[in-house]
């Protein structure tokens, strides 16, 4: 009886042709196995041939004795290719995963071999596991849809070109430091200029001046486009009927929540990932709790800070501000309860806290109409 069971398992796994693929700029590696006692057969690819592509996956069809039709199982690592080739992949009937590259196990020494080579097989090993019905061996990427993702452009562009402004301005500032100066940073810090004098008296070195000058030129170009998108988001919000707009407004009805932290959570988080429950909201965000037990040794190392940096940045300072405009709500009179009276450190504990139960009460807030405890909506 076993044996014959052991040929069912056999035949069910030879179904499906198992592909990895390393990603890089130049060049793609390929690697194709039907099973665990297969050895994997390597290819290696010009970068975004999806020509050759289809050809490698008909002769590894060829190679391993499998029909045409055989189901064709892919998988790669997240990465700066985006999610393009897992559509392309999907119009090709090739079922594909994108791995969470962060997720995958590594060996803890303290020097490990690392090629390509390696990285495809290790790939093809996790992807027959995670078939076979492992499905904690690493995490799978949640694909937006090409609306879904075009909708979060928007808001990324203004965190870099904000990111930008704040360069432009600390180094305009450690400029003028290096010379003993200090000016407030306005709409008139070229006339502010002209009347700077140093230590001794003198003015401005000519080619620091001019530094100066073009440095903040920039700034000014930071700020009208920042202006700009504003205003993009404004009219967006004006005039757009989707599920996300939707949702932005609904966040908006809050006190103390604004149109950009409203935009962020909803672009980034809310609008498409379709949580399943409270945990895995904390956990994208990157704010749960990474207790460390072994033996008697047992402490807290903080949150795990994995995840959506951008919401997890977001939702602390919304935290902040959740004391300040909602203060008779539940969740702020639990803070001052608990968090208030303590040190710095402790009350800082308190915010991440206050974060991540006020992400998941927005999550409620927006899945059921449910508003958190306490909380009052805006007037207007």
């Amino acid at each position: 009886m076993e044996p014959e069971m052991t040929r069912h398992i056999h035949n069910i796994t030879t179904l499906y042709l198992y592909m990895a693929i390393e990603l890089s700029q130049k060049e793609w590696k390929l690697g194709f196995t039907i099973g665990f006692g297969q050895r994997p057969r390597l290819r290696n690819l010009v970068a975004r041939d999806l020509i050759t592509l289809v050809e490698e996956i008909r002769l590894a069809k060829v190679r391993f004795g499998l029909p045409e039709n055989a189901s064709v199982l892919s998988c790669y690592e997240a990465g700066r290719d985006g999610f393009w080739l897992h559509r392309w992949m999907l119009e090709q009937g090739v079922t594909n995963l994108i791995v969470d590259s962060a997720s995958i196990e590594v060996n803890r020494r303290k020097r490990r071999a690392k090629t390509d080579r390696m990285d495809v097989g290790k790939l093809l090993t996790m992807l027959m596991r995670y078939q076979q019905g492992e499905r904690k061996v690493w995490s799978i990427v949640h694909v937006p849809s090409p609306e879904e993702e075009d909708q979060r452009q928007l808001h990324r562009e203004m965190l870099v070109i904000k990111a930008e402004r704040t360069r432009h301005i600390n180094r305009i500032k450690g400029l003028l430091s290096s010379q003993g100066v200090v000016l407030k940073i306005k709409s008139d810090f070229f006339c502010q200029m002209e009347t700077v004098r140093l230590w001794d008296g003198s003015r401005l070195p000519e080619a620091l001046h001019a530094r100066l000058i073009r440095e903040y030129e920039r700034l000014q170009g930071c700020t009208q486009h920042i202006q700009q998108l504003e205003l993009g988001q404004e009219e967006a919000l004006r005039t757009s009927n989707t599920p996300a707009m939707a949702q932005v407004r609904q966040l908006r009805q809050l006190k103390g929540i604004g149109l950009n932290s409203s935009w962020l959570y909803v672009m980034e988080f809310f609008s498409w990932r379709g949580f399943h429950n409270r945990r895995e909201v904390g956990s994208l965000a990157g704010l749960t709790p990474t207790p460390y037990q072994s033996g008697e040794s047992a402490q807290e190392r903080g949150i795990s800070k994995a995840g959506n940096g951008a919401i997890r940045t977001m939702a602390i300072e919304l935290a902040w501000d959740w004391l300040r405009f909602q203060p008779q709500s539940q969740l702020s009179r639990w803070y001052q309860e608990r968090f208030a009276g303590g040190n710095s450190r402790t009350r800082r504990i308190g915010i991440v806290a206050v974060a991540r139960r006020l992400l998941i009460a927005l999550w409620q807030y927006l899945e059921t109409g449910a508003v958190p405890p306490g909380a009052h909506l805006r007037a207007d």
